[in-house]
């Protein structure tokens, strides 16, 4: 074998080479310079130029990514707030009649809503705010079969007869809507938020905050009700 072909040596031992000691160009800086690679315009560019442009392509993946995070920190810092507002306008509620005033102030001014309605279902035949109740047999609660059974609040537009049943008279108002179920061994019901915005409310939100905010409100209303027992 002549000495030419013992110094030849593959791309790919090339390869393997740079990848096990990276910090070789730190020691030959002056073949940086030298070498050149092929850029997509189709002229050539140096070494350096090119792993600057990664670099800089990767600074701004990095930051990108950085600003999502912000974001979504940011958004979870205003949900908790949010919660934390409605837990204490619940707690305050010394009455149904209190706890629905609250929950229309803390929803209005917190959760940007424009109407707010609880349908609590039971037999009694005299509760202390009938607007709020409905029976079992209630013809209205077929409309929200899916919401009830599935036990998962549903975001979007009403129909029109949800609406109606929810809200009576504003119901033509109601352009988006969550719907959320309260299903509790001592407590079955709706409660209903609403705006006249039709993008407010869409069916892509999540449901976890609108799930919590029903085992805030569910709980209080049962605390209160047993004082009527």
């Amino acid at each position: 074998m002549s000495e030419e072909q013992q110094l030849k040596v593959s791309e790919a031992e090339v390869d393997a080479y740079l990848r096990q000691h990276p910090e070789f160009f730190q020691h030959h800086l002056d073949l940086l310079e030298k070498m050149h690679i092929p850029h997509p315009s189709g002229n050539a560019v140096s070494l350096i130029s090119k792993q600057l442009e990664i670099f800089r392509l990767k600074h701004q993946e990095q930051e990108s990514q950085l600003t999502a995070l912000i974001e979504i920190a940011r958004d979870n810092d205003v949900s908790f707030n949010r919660m934390h507002e409605l837990t204490l306008a619940m707690l305050e509620a010394n009455s149904l009649e209190d706890a629905v005033s609250n929950l229309d102030e803390v929803l209005a001014e917190c959760f940007a809503t424009d109407f707010v309605a609880i349908k609590i279902v039971s037999e009694d035949l005299d509760p202390p705010i009938k607007e709020l109740f409905v029976t079992p047999g209630d013809p209205g609660l077929k409309y929200f079969e899916k919401e009830l059974s599935g036990k998962q609040a549903r975001c979007g537009r009403p129909t029109l007869a949800q609406s109606r049943f929810l809200f009576g008279d504003k119901a033509v108002e109601v352009r988006s809507c969550a719907i959320i179920p309260m299903i509790f061994t001592r407590l079955e019901g709706l409660i209903a938020i609403g705006s006249r915005d039709e993008s407010r409310f869409h069916h892509t939100m999540g449901s976890l905050f609108l799930t919590q905010m029903s085992e805030i409100i569910g709980t209080r209303l049962i605390s209160l009700l047993d004082g009527f027992e």
